[in-house]
């Protein structure tokens, strides 16, 4: 069996790794009131930031169409058996649920759809982690097993310096009834059961960074040997700087810097910071 991998934009892995590990991408758009732009295609999250400082508008989002998706799997099936398309979680997009329609109109290769139940590099991590299985002639269900088995232990957390974006977007859960006490502070966000919902409430932005980073030394203490990546909202110094601080601590884990690209920053905004991890 020949396996493909693909994944949307909303993973940010940039463009010479996904290369490199033969990964396909779909791309999510951002519409500002001009345009409407494929995210990692026409547009740079650099690009995207200064476009949202210059609008008087926020932007929207839009998912892949079932066209595209339906026109990309087509293209996979004449040189793969079968696909494991890993997406952002489906309780923020119907990305994932459209790529299993789409699977099921496309004759000649078998599509696995999979919900990272999150976003961002931490979607990443099972996007290279299946394409490195797929160079080593795994099957479908063996990455799919390794996949969940990687759920397990994966954590991530981020803060936000303003609620707006995802409460006029409804992409953080229960809104209505946190709106009046959240938005005086900067709360600890998180996926739960696919939804984004408040972690914790902490008073300041160098509190609830500090308590991340906590919880992510608690686990490095445990002696596992971690992946780890600090995600940025076009603050890529304070990302480095928290990666920089870890590392002297914890030199034999491994780390990187991402970012929220303009999908996600799109909700979450300039300014956010995330940390992903799991037990490699």
């Amino acid at each position: 069996m020949k396996l493909a991998v693909m994944t949307d934009s909303t993973a940010y892995i940039p463009a010479d790794i996904r290369d490199r590990h033969n990964i396909h991408m779909i791309p999510l758009n951002v519409i500002f009131k001009d345009n409407s732009y494929e995210e990692e295609i026409d547009i740079t999250a650099e690009q995207f930031y200064e476009k949202v400082r210059e609008s008087k508008e926020l932007p929207t989002t839009s998912q892949p169409s079932i066209g595209y998706i339906t026109t990309k799997l087509e293209e996979l099936a004449k040189v793969y058996d079968a696909v494991i398309s890993i997406h952002l979680s489906s309780g923020i997009s119907g990305t994932y649920q459209t790529v299993i329609t789409a699977g099921e109109l496309v004759e000649g290769i078998d599509v696995y759809a999979y919900d990272s139940e999150a976003s961002c590099m931490v979607q990443g991590f099972y996007a290279l982690e299946a394409a490195n299985m797929a160079q080593k002639g795994k099957t479908a269900e063996e990455v799919l097993e390794r996949l969940d088995e990687m759920k397990n232990s994966m954590k991530a957390y981020f803060m936000v310096d303003d609620l707006t974006n995802l409460q006029r977007g409804g992409r953080l859960s229960g809104a209505q009834a946190l709106v009046g006490s959240l938005l005086q502070v900067k709360p600890i966000l998180y996926f739960s059961e696919k939804f984004i919902v408040p972690f914790e409430k902490i008073r300041t932005r160098k509190k609830a960074i500090n308590r991340i980073i906590g919880m992510l030394e608690t686990d490095a203490e445990k002696g596992k040997d971690l992946q780890v990546v600090f995600i940025h909202g076009n603050d890529e110094t304070s990302a480095s700087e928290l990666r920089d601080d870890f590392v002297k601590k914890y030199p034999t884990m491994h780390t990187s810097i991402s970012y929220f690209g303009p999908v996600i920053g799109t909700h979450l905004g300039e300014g956010s910071i995330g940390v992903g991890w799991y037990v490699k």
